[in-house]
């Protein structure tokens, strides 16, 4: 079994940090506005085609064909409550529950989480890496263990794999997982997405405490369920 290295050259092991990720991208300050806006491309679209502009019908054809092509794949990207974000620069798109806030944490690509309950968040990050599929690093539950105990959760915190998974979307392999991190006061339940692509190693958590857990896992499992990579 491969070991889970992720620089390209020379593969280095995964950084360790007692609370979460080490990247090493330096975090700006500035929220970045690559998150998709609160209308719908059809939306954008059948403004277009309303413009008084548009004199005959040899122009409006090409809009009602944009339509009727846009609608079922944005269709798939978006759900009610949450609100998709798309980073373009890095190649990958999540959902995230509304009213959730974006915050800058070093280390860490893409953080956003809920102000009252700060353990109710999603993060993402990358780390580079010379494999070419998640599966060279080894099984699910193997890669998962590592990742938890080195990555996802402080060394102080017991941690407990619940389940982990494989799945294929568009050609390319993800791994999902579910555990437990125990801290003195609280435990966190939480839900991992990872995959490999174009040389980056991809995570996405997010997670609740445990004591809202039953009242968050249909929304948690929504935001791991919506990770891709473009």
């Amino acid at each position: 079994m491969a070991s889970l290295k992720l620089s390209p050259s020379p593969p280095v092991s995964i950084p360790k940090r007692n609370g979460g990720f080490v990247g090493r991208r330096r975090i700006s300050l500035v929220v970045r506005s690559e998150q998709a806006p609160h209308f719908s491309a059809s939306d954008v679209l059948q403004d277009k085609c309303s413009r008084r502009q548009i004199m005959s019908f040899g122009v409006i054809a090409p809009c009602i064909s944009l339509l009727s092509e846009a609608q079922p794949s944005f269709a798939a990207e978006t759900k009610k409550g949450f609100i998709a974000v798309y980073d373009k620069k890095d190649g990958y798109s999540f959902l995230y529950p509304f009213g959730w806030q974006e915050v800058a944490i070093a280390g860490q690509d893409k953080v956003f989480k809920d102000v009252i309950e700060p353990l109710e968040s999603v993060s993402v990050n990358l780390f580079p890496t010379n494999k070419q599929t998640i599966k060279e690093f080894g099984p699910p539950q193997q890669v998962a263990e590592t990742l938890i105990k080195k990555v996802l959760a402080p060394m102080n915190q017991k941690t407990n794999l619940i389940e982990a998974s494989e799945h294929d979307v568009d050609g390319k392999t993800y791994y999902q997982f579910e555990f437990t991190a125990q801290a003195r006061n609280y435990t966190r339940h939480a839900l991992s997405a990872i995959t490999v692509s174009d040389g980056k190693f991809y995570t996405l958590t997010t997670g609740a405490n445990e004591r809202r857990w039953e009242k968050m896992k249909e929304r948690l499992h929504a935001v791991v369920d919506s990770f891709k990579i473009s």
